[in-house]
């Protein structure tokens, strides 16, 4: 992977990588290129052996991210002809939302948990990208709103599929969704959004790197199969996520971590694991 222009990625810790978007001076503001750079970091990272937990946070003291820059949007997204019938131009935007909605997903797939660590302001596509994260935590003055509405379309790229199933509530989701209202850390906590709220970014980040290093001692092939098992459940039957839980580790039981945890647990010490 050739290094990105937008974002800045180290390893802080042990098996942990830290992916910062890094436009502070747009207040992280995303325009194409960097969705596309996102997607193919997350891909990456996701098969990377040295790395078993991601936190995705946001340079800057301002912003975590304000979303999208809609004026560099508005000239990529849109058709530039009028030529184009309206059949054309409908496939030419599916094709466009596909793509970008891959590239956030990117984030949901990726076999390493991602803890997002937000701050300031976490606008739009902000909350499309923390809902595809596995974990969120935030800072106790990050202000979210979903906001496209505002803008004259329906969020689509991710916040209206998942918002719900993180929260549980879709009356809460329908109200922040069709008013675009601005909602805080203390409303974000209470309704589930995110799990924990600290003092400042400074502490944010610090938290989630306190709770990559839990992660990450543990064995990768039990927290890949963990993830992998809740999010294939989360849309199907629970008899369906037990028939593929029991495929899934009649595998990955098989795995030598298993005696290695148990052996640690017996005789006390912290066990270590191979790389995946």
């Amino acid at each position: 992977m050739a290094p990105p222009k937008y974002f800045t990625i180290t390893q802080p810790q042990d098996y942990t990588a830290h992916v910062e978007i890094n436009r502070a001076e747009k207040m992280n503001a995303f325009f194409e290129e960097m969705w596309l750079e996102l997607g193919t970091i997350f891909t990456t990272l996701s098969t990377d052996p040295t790395i078993r937990v991601i936190i995705l946070s946001g340079a800057g003291p301002k912003a975590f991210t304000t979303g999208l820059d809609v004026k560099a949007a508005t000239q990529t997204l849109l058709p530039t002809t009028d030529d184009l019938d309206a059949a054309r131009k409908a496939t030419h935007l599916r094709r466009h939302i596909t793509s970008f909605q891959d590239c956030i997903s990117a984030i949901e797939r990726c076999e390493k948990p991602v803890i997002a660590a937000m701050h300031g302001f976490a606008l739009g596509l902000a909350v499309d990208i923390a809902t595809a994260a596995d974990i969120r935590l935030c800072a106790a003055e990050t202000q979210f709103a979903v906001k496209e509405v505002d803008i004259g379309l329906a969020a689509d790229i991710g916040t209206l599929s998942r918002l719900p199933k993180v929260v549980g509530s879709f009356g809460w989701v329908k109200e922040v969704a069709l008013t675009a209202r601005v909602f805080g850390a203390e409303e974000a906590l209470r309704v589930g959004f995110v799990s924990g709220v600290f003092g400042d970014k400074e502490a944010v980040v610090k938290g989630a790197l306190e709770l990559a290093g839990v992660i990450a001692a543990k064995s990768p092939v039990a927290v890949l199969g963990t993830k992998e098992i809740l999010n294939w459940s989360r849309d199907r039957r629970v008899e369906d996520g037990l028939r593929y839980t029991s495929v899934w580790n009649s595998a990955a039981l098989q795995t030598a971590d298993v005696s290695a945890a148990l052996l640690s647990g017996i005789q006390k010490r912290k066990p270590t694991f191979e790389k995946l």
